[in-house]
């Protein structure tokens, strides 16, 4: 998962863009970027890291000019190298840059392909850049010695580029002397939204960003999502273009955004993410009052911070106190996106403390938001019991994660996912709790669609496998598996690290 963001400013966007990164912060904490144009040329800062130690004060003064593009990364199927931190650049047609949040799902193809028709070598394993390389392709073929683009060649482009990539993606990118481009999966994957304000100087600025909160916070109006297979253009000058670039578009979004990843202020696809965890909590609240009427649970406990509004909703249900009975380090990054299992483990107990008035002699019900790994949840359990608890029951506010994410959460291998080829039951006992209840899919559908009841499909694959581009196989989930599996990512961490050493004692 990743975080993107554009401007078309009428002054200095640099700032604006670092802004937009540190409130999208969330979806991404391996690397940021920032690219902006001034004067027919790139001005280009990217490194790992959080963007407030990325971004230092002498390259903010460099990052010149009034349009531009960021991004905030955590690696999925990938490396987290420096050298694969968005955007990336390419110097044909005019100069491209770009950022991408998702994961094509025919990226190898997509590679050879580059590389023995259109000649272009690809020098990192992101697919993004495969992405970059195929939309600067598709530019060159239609330019016929033109002096530039015009928008509807732009979109020709765009039309060609949904014909061939497959899988999620919400892109944002840069060209010189043109302006900022924008589109969007034909599924809806992955989020993106656009949004304006009236600068001081009284003219039209534009903003897209993966979430509306980025635009909350500039003071830009949200005007609306950018529709799947939707293309966006705006001109240098602030002209602005749209069109549907692709044929039977339909909007899946993917439900975990919803559940996980966006901050509960943003509003994606017209769903507010905040009202969708209330219903969330309401529907799992009902479900627990039916189930489990015979239990004698003292009070409900959320993992913050994510299940905080849910658990709220399940004590309502229940008639049940809440509170809180952990305290979190704020300074501590989300432990599902950290990139090792030792990392994901040693930082749960970094993370979270537990107030023992709280727990002492009680019947609790903890809440969270899913359970993945199991690694965070069996953790949380011990310290509550620790803490004094007399029993550990466990509420998941989504239903059980049983098959790998390919759409760009890095959710891990089949055989790492603590549901996958269990039980209930089995589940509960590897994680030691004295109960545990998921929510429904369907429950969980339904509470997302309230606010949005257009939305006949969500992207629900890590729950029930059916994947919506219809184009995932047993041998692309093996692919997967030695990309994604925490050994695979051992070995590309050693040899990475092996990499950057011979460089270092190189350059001294």
């Amino acid at each position: 998962m990743c975080g993107i963001v554009g401007i078309v400013g009428t002054t200095p966007v640099n700032q604006a863009l670092y802004d937009a990164l540190t409130v999208l912060q969330h979806r991404g904490q391996d690397a940021a970027g920032i690219v902006t144009i001034e004067d027919g040329t790139f001005k280009q800062r990217k490194a790992n890291g959080l963007v407030k130690d990325v971004f230092e004060t002498r390259h903010m003064q460099r990052l010149k000019g009034n349009i531009g593009i960021g991004h905030v990364r955590y690696p999925t199927a990938g490396s987290s190298s420096a050298a694969e931190a968005q955007p990336f650049y390419v110097n044909s047609p005019f100069g491209i840059a770009l950022a991408h949040n998702g994961n094509l799902t025919n990226a190898k193809d997509l590679r050879d392909q580059q590389f023995k028709v259109a000649r272009r070598h690809i020098n990192t394993t992101s697919d993004s850049e495969v992405l970059l390389n195929v939309f600067a392709h598709e530019l060159d073929l239609l330019l016929h010695d033109q002096p530039r683009l015009q928008p509807s060649d732009i979109f020709t482009a765009i039309q060609q580029v949904h014909k061939q990539i497959r899988g999620a993606y919400a892109v944002v990118s840069v060209i010189i002397g043109h302006g900022l481009v924008a589109f969007r999966d034909p599924n809806g994957i992955r989020p993106l939204v656009i949004g304006r304000r009236l600068s001081e100087e009284g003219g039209i600025e534009y903003m897209v960003a993966s979430e509306s909160v980025a635009l909350d916070v500039l003071g830009f109006d949200l005007m609306r999502d950018v529709e799947p297979g939707e293309a966006v253009y705006i001109t240098e000058s602030g002209q602005l273009f749209t069109q549907q670039c692709a044929q039977d578009a339909k909007l899946c979004p993917c439900i975990f955004e919803y559940v996980y990843f966006a901050r509960p202020d943003s509003f994606i696809n017209q769903v507010s993410v905040y009202a969708a965890r209330v219903h969330m909590g309401q529907k799992l609240g009902e479900k627990i009052k039916r189930q489990w009427e015979d239990l004698d649970i003292d009070v409900v406990i959320p993992i913050p911070e994510t299940s905080c509004d849910i658990a709220l909703e399940i004590a309502q249900r229940l008639g049940l106190p809440y509170r809180q009975g952990f305290v979190k380090n704020r300074y501590i990054g989300r432990t599902f996106i950290m990139p090792g299992q030792k990392q994901r483990k040693k930082s749960v107990r970094n993370k979270l403390n537990a107030i023992s008035s709280e727990f002492k002699g009680k019947k609790v019900l903890l809440v969270d938001d899913s359970i993945v790994r199991g690694t965070t949840s069996g953790q949380i359990i011990d310290m509550a019991r620790e803490a004094g608890a007399a029993k550990v029951y466990f509420a998941s506010a989504a239903p059980e994660i049983r098959f790998p994410n390919v759409y760009g959460i890095d959710m891990p291998t089949a055989n790492e996912l603590i549901a996958h080829g269990r039980d209930v039951e089995e589940i509960c006992k590897l994680i030691g709790a004295d109960g545990l209840i998921f929510q429904d899919l369907k429950d969980l559908e339904e509470a997302v669609r309230e606010g949005n009841p257009a939305i006949s499909q969500f992207e629900t694959s890590v729950f029930n496998g059916q994947y919506v581009t219809q184009d995932v196989d047993q041998n692309y989930l093996d692919f997967l598996n030695n990309l994604r599996s925490d050994d695979a990512k051992a070995v590309r961490e050693w040899n990475e690290g092996v990499a950057d050493l011979e460089l270092y004692n190189g350059e001294n």
